[in-house]
Formats: structure tokens, C-alpha cells, sequence
């Protein structure tokens, strides 16, 4: 009997094989991501799967290419990890890609820049570069509960208002405090003044 082809024009048998070819690469790419996050984090199988809180021989097919893994346990991979379940997935990247200022994401609070620090995101952390003008002020966005920021000064001089309470920042000072309660950045100077914030969101 001649397969049949639907009226797409397509043969079922071929799309099956597609999807199988398709899930092998997939199981083949998650492999090599979850061995290669933990040999970099130099730790052993064992480890890593009493990190994820899951049984060795489930880690043992997830890095042999034979597991089928549900999406709980991906999660807990990708939360052990500290890494996007995507990433667990992604393709092969080079080892090194060079980013022009002009890709990276900017945003403008005014006359103050706040320019995104790594062109890939990094899960429950948010890195940027802050531009402020001669006498600019920005307020910033409170967070989550449990969130801590901490800010930098590169150049010029900041004041950071949380809570009522100034901090004045000279170059390379930091300050390290709560984001989740209102706060704002001014620069008192007459020229341009450059921070650096990192926000370690709270996870719920």
C-alpha cells in the first residue's frame, strides 16, 4: 500500500522522522550543556544530582543523551545550574562573539542612560550601566521582597537616597542595599558620573 499523503502534500512517515531526528538533537544538545555546566563547575555526577535533588542514574541519562526528561526535572537541572531550562537546550555557540556597544539594550530614565551591561541575560540578576548627566537625578523601581542591589561608582560622584538615608559614592566606592523599598541616584557634580548596579532578584 502507497503512504499516504495528506492534502499538505506532505508523507506522515516523513514528519515522524523529523520529530524523532529532531528530539535526538535535542536530547544530544541537553546532554552536552548539563556535562559541560558541570565539569566547569567541578563537580561530580553524584554531586550534582544531590544538588537537584534527583536520583544518580537520572543525572547519569541526562548526560548520556538517553534520558526523556519531564519538565520538573529540567527545572530542577536548570535551578541547581542556575541557568535558563533554554539554556539547557541551546544550541552549540562559539567560544567567543564580540558585542558593539551599539547592540547592547539601552534605556532612557530622563537624561540618564541605563545601558545593559551582558548581551545575555542572566537568571535572577540584572546588570547595568548608568549614565548620569551633570546634576541628573533617577528614581529607581523597587523590586521584589528580599531583593539586594548593590551599586558602584566608576566615576564622578552619586548619592543614593534609600529609605530617607544618603550615601554619597566617590569612584570605586559601593554601597549594598535593599531593592525592594523606594530609592533614587542623583549626580551633585558638574560632570557626568557612571555607575554600575547589580540586582540579585529574591526568588519566590
Amino acid at each position: 500500500m502507497a503512504p499516504r499523503i495528506p492534502s499538505d502534500g506532505i508523507d506522515d512517515n516523513r514528519l515522524e522522522l523529523g520529530y524523532a531526528l529532531g528530539m535526538d538533537d535535542v536530547a544530544s544538545r541537553l546532554a552536552r550543556n548539563v556535562r559541560s555546566l558541570r565539569e566547569t563547575r567541578a563537580l561530580t555526577q553524584a554531586q550534582m544530582a544531590k544538588l537537584a535533588s534527583l536520583p544518580r542514574a537520572t543525572w547519569a541519562n541526562l548526560e548520556s543523551g538517553a534520558a526523556n526528561p519531564t519538565l520538573s526535572v529540567l527545572d530542577r537541572v536548570a535551578t541547581a545550574f542556575q541557568v535558563t531550562i533554554e539554556e539547557l537546550v541551546a544550541a552549540a555557540r562559539s567560544e567567543a562573539h564580540q558585542y558593539p556597544k551599539a547592540s547592547l539594550p539601552v534605556k532612557m530614565r530622563g537624561t540618564v542612560a541605563v545601558r545593559k551591561l551582558l548581551p545575555d541575560p542572566i537568571p535572577g540578576m540584572e546588570i547595568d550601566r548608568i549614565e548620569l548627566p551633570p546634576k541628573a537625578k533617577m528614581i529607581g523601581v523597587p523590586h521584589t521582597p528580599g531583593t539586594r542591589e548593590y551599586l558602584t561608582c566608576e566615576t564622578g560622584e552619586i548619592v543614593l537616597i534609600a529609605s530617607g538615608e544618603e550615601y554619597r559614592l566617590a569612584a570605586g566606592d559601593v554601597v549594598a542595599f535593599r531593592g525592594d523599598q523606594r530609592h533614587s541616584y542623583v549626580n551633585p557634580g558638574a560632570r557626568e558620573a557612571i555607575a554600575y548596579s547589580v540586582v540579585v532578584i529574591a526568588r519566590r
